[in-house]
């Protein structure tokens, strides 16, 4: 996602719900708003566990791709 980790993303994002401003926020934590919305729009409601869970399932994508990827490439003898 970026250079923060999913515990520090849930967490801001925990405190917006409260009664933290936005721009209080960012100030607090230096991101920008983008950064704000696009994590909420994407975990705002998952929990920690779910992002953990997504994060690995795209990993393993990655790491399949490439892998079909490199064996098509090989010359068939």
């Amino acid at each position: 996602m970026s250079r923060f980790g999913e515990p520090q993303i849930l967490a801001v994002l925990r405190q917006a719900e409260g009664v933290v401003p936005v721009p209080e926020l960012r100030g607090k934590h230096g991101m920008s708003t983008f950064s704000f919305y696009k994590w909420r729009s994407k975990c705002g409601d998952m929990d920690a566990s779910i992002i953990r869970q997504i994060k690995a399932l795209e990993d393993e994508n990655r790491l399949l791709k490439k892998m079909y990827a490199e064996m098509s490439c090989r010359p068939s003898f």
